[in-house]
């Protein structure tokens, strides 16, 4: 059992240490980010996303901040099956706009640049199947992005060690999921 809580917290020493750098969004406001986002495109190092990318689709995400400046997050994600969806928290971690989402693995994860009412850059540290990778996600309040947004997406992505190759811009979907058709606040 103790080596297994050692590696655990030398794994969250690396977590620490890889993502000092990494600034958050000043004066992140959970109210204001509340509200529905399109993930409009990705970003990783991780092996299991690059074997995938290229079958992805655009998903949605209904944010609700909530008590303690944790985030309530509804997420709709398109397959050739049908629609999946799942709740899960980001649970704040010290300050506002960094927080971390154990039910899918996101040790870290920071909003990074924000306007809050056209785009989103999120910066997720994870472990997957046991390997820590690097993902940066872009999130619009509409499925059509902006260029500022891309922009602010494509100067951000090289500063974490990530290359363009290792880029998609995620297509829309024929509306399997129930969020396409609302309206952002």
């Amino acid at each position: 059992m103790k080596p297994i809580l050692l590696g655990r917290a030398l794994a969250l020493l690396w977590v620490s240490a890889a993502c000092a750098d990494v600034l958050v969004q000043p004066d992140f406001e959970a109210k204001k980010f509340s509200g529905l986002w399109y993930l409009v495109s990705m970003v990783s190092d991780c092996k299991v996303f690059e074997e995938k990318k290229d079958h992805l689709l655009m998903s949605s995400a209904t944010v609700t901040a909530t008590a303690g400046g944790n985030l309530s997050v509804h997420m709709e994600v398109p397959r050739a099956e049908g629609c999946y969806q799942m709740d899960v928290e980001y649970l704040k971690v010290g300050s506002e706009g960094h927080f971390r989402v154990p039910a899918l693995g996101f040790l870290d994860v920071r909003v990074v640049d924000t306007d809050y009412h056209s785009f989103a850059v999120l910066y997720i540290y994870k472990e997957l199947e046991g390997v820590l990778s690097t993902m940066v996600q872009l999130y619009s309040r509409t499925a059509e992005v902006i260029p500022r947004a891309l922009r602010a997406f494509q100067d951000f992505y090289p500063t974490v060690g990530l290359q363009d190759d290792m880029m998609v811009m995620l297509p829309k979907s024929d509306d399997k999921c129930s969020s396409r058709g609302k309206e952002a606040p």
